[in-house]
């Protein structure tokens, strides 16, 4: 949230849409951390049975991705018949218990090791889009003694110290590697045992869960008194079925489900939203409405809570999702409906870029403002006539926001189309497969040039995007 002529500035968009619901190599160790695979090529002495590998579906809530990964989980399923050794464990991390901070995957770990670990030799992780080749996973997993501890994945590194990351290795930044969670990741029953009881006595340092595959790598890792991550080539981040993959134990199915029917896209032109300024203040130069709540220097919760009910009243609009993003947020409203059509607005929705308070101490999930939250009119009523509220005006609303949905029991989805940083606090190669819907922080960047580059769809000028479909509350 930035502050503008000592108004701070908040966007407020409403769409009005038609849905259709729906290995024993040999390693070197670099200074920061990072283990690289030097020989993958190491002769099989025994392959591991299928029934020694338990995978676990990064899964959510969420009908349309709790569908997404019964879909992974069939197609596993089908490949283990072919291999003739019986149905391996396959895991839903949303259902592994009540708690919706599994997702941090520190929570999850005790269930894990005492749940699968006593009959299993690996946990290996996925998400609903991970293609995993079984027969080539048994292959690569044999590769590395299920006895010692091993962090398995392909590894991302930083171009250069960055906010998310707490600017963390900030001399040799490129020097820690951490997972790419589309490729899959692996981690052996010994390291996931001892991890699951330290973790009961020594949380992570930070409350806040950000970037978890960072969090998690620096976790392991511990300073070097733990595991670095080993880059594993058989690990791939390509679409399923393209050239130089036939190597890969693991592959995506597509980067960017599409959820849009041909009778949607005919249907946008008429799909028009209206258009207001909020504020403390009235100004028909603008024009704004007053909302009469006084302006705040930090934490704009009153203010949020005020547009929620003028949203949820129906006076203004009876348009079926509610965005808020900052003055400051860069953002590509044809991405977005594109992604919102995989969602049914008739659920309690709430998407955005999932962060975490106190996970491994039973906290909360929440969408980071910055980067754009979007909520169904479902999500916001069932907010509001819960009767949660700021704890005061100037609280931080995504937080506050986060508490009510844990209160309510109604877990937070995440999609990682959404940035609470600039494109330079990513690694590019990630950006690129996103198709990202929104960037955060105009520090040190032309804002312009960056929508440009990363959002602006040539489908969809932005002067048409301005003239037709922005809400902004000031």
């Amino acid at each position: 949230m930035t502050e503008r002529g000592g108004r701070s500035v908040r966007f407020l968009s409403c769409f009005l849409l038609s849905f259709v619901p729906l290995s024993s190599s040999t390693h070197d160790v670099t200074a920061g951390g990072s283990r690289k695979t030097v020989d993958s090529q190491v002769p099989v002495h025994q392959l591991i049975a299928l029934r020694d590998v338990v995978f676990v579906i990064q899964s959510q809530r969420n009908s349309y991705h709790a569908q997404r990964a019964e879909q992974r989980r069939a197609h596993i399923f089908s490949q283990s018949q072919s291999l003739k050794q019986g149905s391996p464990d396959v895991v839903f991390l949303h259902e592994l218990s009540e708690y919706d901070g599994n997702w941090g995957i520190l929570p999850a770990l005790p269930r894990l090791a005492e749940g699968y670990c006593p009959s299993s030799s690996w946990i290996f992780f996925l998400e609903e889009e991970t293609v995993v080749d079984l027969a080539r996973l048994l292959g690569v997993l044999s590769k590395f003694s299920s006895g010692r501890e091993w962090f398995l994945g392909r590894a991302l590194y930083d171009a250069e110290a960055t906010i998310i990351h707490h600017y963390a290795f900030s001399d040799e930044p490129a020097g820690f590697g951490y997972p790419d969670f589309i490729a899959g990741w692996a981690l052996s029953c010994p390291l996931v045992k001892r991890l699951a009881d330290y973790v009961k006595h020594e949380p992570p340092k930070s409350d806040f869960t950000i970037d978890l595959k960072h969090e998690i790598a620096l976790y392991i890792w511990e300073e070097g008194r733990g595991p670095a991550l080993t880059d594993v080539g058989e690990f791939c981040s390509e679409l399923h079925g393209s050239p130089n993959t036939s190597h890969c134990a693991s592959t995506v199915n597509t980067y960017l489900p599409s959820c849009v029917v041909p009778v949607v896209k005919k249907t946008w032109a008429k799909d028009a939203a209206l258009l207001e300024f909020y504020s403390d203040v009235t100004d028909p130069a603008i024009p704004t409405i007053d909302l009469g709540v006084p302006n705040t220097e930090r934490g704009h919760c009153g203010k949020t809570f005020a547009v929620m009910r003028r949203f949820a009243s129906g006076d203004v609009t009876r348009a079926p999702w509610l965005l808020l993003v900052d003055d400051d947020t860069l953002i590509s409203l044809p991405r977005l409906r594109r992604l919102l059509h995989c969602y049914d607005p008739s659920e309690a929705v709430s998407v955005g870029e999932r962060y975490g308070y106190g996970l491994s101490q039973g906290g909360y999930s929440y969408i980071t403002g910055g980067g754009g939250m979007v909520f169904s009119r479902e999500a916001v009523q069932r907010i509001l006539s819960s009767g949660c509220a700021c704890y005061s005006p100037d609280a931080p609303d995504d937080m506050v926001l986060g508490m009510c949905l844990n209160t309510l029991g109604l877990s937070v989805t995440h999609s990682p189309q959404f940035h609470q940083a600039r494109p330079d606090d990513y690694p590019k190669e990630v950006l690129i497969r996103q198709s990202p819907i929104s960037f955060h922080k105009h520090w040190n960047v032309d804002p312009v040039a960056v929508y440009q580059q990363w959002l602006m769809d040539t489908t969809e000028p932005f002067q048409r995007l301005l003239g037709r479909e922005f809400r902004q509350e000031l």
